[in-house]
Formats: C-alpha cells, structure tokens, sequence
C-alpha cells in the first residue's frame, strides 16, 4: 500500500510538471539556473583580490559593470565621440564604436524607473532577454525533437559555461533572442517578423552578415529541393529581400561610423585596435587573415610549438566541424536551418575574427546546436552533461570575474 501511495504520488507530481505551460516549466528551469550562476557571481567577488581587475572590494554589481559592459555604459551615458582617440603613437585607440547602440539605450530606459541606474537596467535586460532566449530556443527545437530532448538542451543553454552573461552588462542575450526568433521564423516558414528582427540583431551587436549568409545558403537549399518541398514566389521574394536587408543592415553601422567620425574606415580601424592587446602594431582587415595570424601567433608564440602546426590544426579543425555538421546523426536531427545558420556563423567568424580568450563567448549564437548534445537518451549522458556545464560555467566566471589578471582571461 505505501509502495503504491509512493508511485501514485510520484506519477501525479510528474504528470503536474509535465501539464504546466512551457513557459512557466522553461521559467522555473532558467530562474534555477539563474540562482546558481549568482551565488557563483558573489563567490567571484569574495575571491576577487589585489591581483584581479576588480580588486579586493568587488561587489556584484562591479561585476554587472565589468569588461564590455562598461563600454555599454559609457555609450548609455556620453554617446560615440565624433572625434577618433588615438593612441600615443597615433592609432586609433578602443573606443565606443566598436558596441552597438541597442543594448545600452534600452537598458538606460529600463533603469528609469529605478533611479537611472544603468547597472540595473543592464541586468533587467540581461535577465529578461535571457529568458526569452531559452524559451524561444525550447520551441525552436521541439520543432524537431521531443520534448524532454528539447527540454535538456534548454537547461544545457541556461546553465552553461557562458550563462553569467545573462545577469551582466553584456548584449548577448538580447541579441540571441532576436536570432532564435528569426531562426523560428524560417523553420516555420514565416517571414514577416524577420523584417523587425534583422535590424533589431544588426544593431544589438555584430553578426548580422553571417544571417544574410545564412538566408543565401538557405535560398540556394531550397531552390535545389523545390521539387520535395515547393517553393512559392512569395517565399523567393521574402528570401531575397531579407537577405539584402541583414546585408545592408550589417554594412550600415560601419557607413554611420564613417559618416559621423569623417573617416570611412573607422569602424574596421576601432574593431582593429584591439588586437593590439595582443599582436602589436598596426592590423590590416582582410578576409581570413585574422584567424590564421592568430594560429600561427597562439601556436608559434605563446604554446612554444610553431606557426606551421597551428596552420595545421586550424585546417583539421575546420575540416572536423565541417563533417559534424554535415554528418553527424543528432546534428542533423535539428534540421537544415540549425546546421545552414550554424555553418554561416563560422564562416563570418573566420573571416573577421582574431581568435583569444573572448571566442567563448563569440561561439553563444551556435547555442542551438545544444539540441544535438540532448538528443541522446542516456539520462546519465545529460546529468553529466549539465555537471560538466555547470562546473564550466564556475570556471569561466572564477577566471573572467574572480582573477580577470592576465591577457588570456579577457570574457
């Protein structure tokens, strides 16, 4: 009798979870994650001592406030300089430009009610965006998936190595809500939202060309499939349109940088500028050249072995990618969308970027991809999982929040 009591309880408190809207399920689940990564967050500052970048008084909200978000913050509260600062030897030095307005401005308008406080602005918009972004991704994926797959791949995402970046002064979340709103749009077929969201990504933080690459890819897959899946002139037209939209939006910024600034090559020389911390002198932008100088620079420099075995890992690396994309079995579960916009965001990353310490976090728009790491029905393959997850994420901010001290501890 006890024995059955038990099951029947069990049953009924299972059957409870399982009945409650998905939004108020992913809501308890990120609100979760959520009070883990705080009492990570002032642990952090407990830690923080005279060799970190936050000293030995760190507070949480020196932490809301550090590293980019404070350049959020300045943009929030004296704007762009119409006039370049240059370093002593006269390059373009780090400036405001090189960050989206979106992100600043909503959070000084969310802070209104709350004395103007930018800090508390920022986290409000962090945590909402945060939110809506797993959400979003929870229904991205049960387009595919089951739901406890769906499920795991949501916590997986809220509890990661990168989720203090969803309680700091950081665009990410804002900017993943938009892109999984747009990724829903396309694999529903409905494209009008898009129209909103585009711009709404372009200028919430970079990335918006590699969706325009990614709505070419998609473009071209279903012109080839038109005969298994029709492909309406409305939808061509859609496509097309919202490619040259993510395209002109993505150019645009560096068109207003250079129009206000009086120097067209403004924003590539802030973005630039940079990389000084690491390589010094002055950088050219071409295409690629960012990501095997830093191959031969991490690999020949730093790590002791030579530029040529960096070339080499780099080439097996992408080629490793390329095929897990291509063929691994719970990546393609996920559907064309996840691995077209997946392949396009590497892509743009390794034609601009200059891989270091802050990759990490430049790989969050691939969080889709989370769905391929749940898919496996081993629950002890997903506790693992999410152990491993949530002792990255201690990691992460201990290295980032708690030391921050050295060029390769740099979010």
């Amino acid at each position: 009798m006890a024995g059955e009591a038990l099951t029947s309880a069990a049953a009924t408190r299972s059957g409870g979870w399982k009945h409650l809207p998905a939004a108020l399920r992913i809501g308890i689940l990120y609100l979760s994650a959520r009070v883990v990564t705080t009492i990570f967050l002032v642990t952090a500052a407990e830690q923080s001592g005279f060799d970190s970048r936050f000293g030995p008084d760190a507070t949480l909200t020196d932490l809301i406030l550090g590293w980019d978000a404070r350049w959020y913050w300045i943009v929030a509260e004296t704007g762009y300089p119409a006039d370049l600062p240059l370093t002593d030897g006269g390059s373009v030095a780090e400036n405001q430009w090189a960050f989206m307005p979106l992100f600043a401005y909503l959070a000084k308008a969310v802070a209104l009610p709350f004395g103007g406080t930018w800090a508390v602005g920022a986290f409000i918009v962090a945590i909402v965006a945060g939110y809506g972004a797993s959400y979003v991704l929870y229904r991205m994926l049960r387009e595919r998936l089951d739901e406890t797959a769906a499920t795991w791949a949501t916590v997986f995402f809220a509890a990661g190595p990168l989720a203090a970046l969803f309680q700091v002064g950081y665009a990410e979340g804002l900017f993943l809500f938009w892109l999984f709103l747009a990724l829903w749009g396309v694999q529903r077929r409905r494209y009008g939202w898009l129209y909103l969201l585009v711009p709404l990504m372009g200028y919430t933080r970079p990335g918006v060309l590699a969706f325009a690459l990614f709505l070419g890819l998609y473009g071209i897959w279903r012109w080839v499939r038109r005969r298994q899946e029709p492909l309406p002139v409305r939808e061509i037209v859609h496509i097309i349109a919202l490619g040259a939209l993510a395209v002109a939006v993505g150019f645009s910024w560096q068109l207003i940088v250079g129009w206000v600034t009086g120097d067209p090559g403004a924003y590539l020389a802030t973005e630039l500028s940079w990389r000084r911390n690491w390589i010094p002198g002055e950088a050219v932008f071409v295409p690629f050249e960012g990501v095997i100088s830093a191959a031969g620079f991490w690999f020949g420099s730093v790590w002791g072995s030579t530029a040529t075995v960096g070339y080499v890992v780099l080439a097996l690396g992408v080629a490793a990618i390329a095929a897990v994309l291509i063929f691994e079995p719970h990546v393609k579960r996920l559907g064309v969308e996840v691995r077209l916009w997946s392949a396009s965001y590497l892509v743009y990353l390794l034609l601009v970027f200059f891989p270091q310490s802050s990759i990490f976090r430049l790989l969050l728009p691939l969080s889709p991809l989370w769905g391929a790491v749940a898919a496996p029905r081993s629950t002890l393959w997903r506790v693992t999982m999410l152990v491993a997850c949530v002792a990255g994420q201690w990691w992460w901010i201990h290295e980032m929040y708690a030391l921050g001290n050295e060029f390769w501890r740099v979010p």
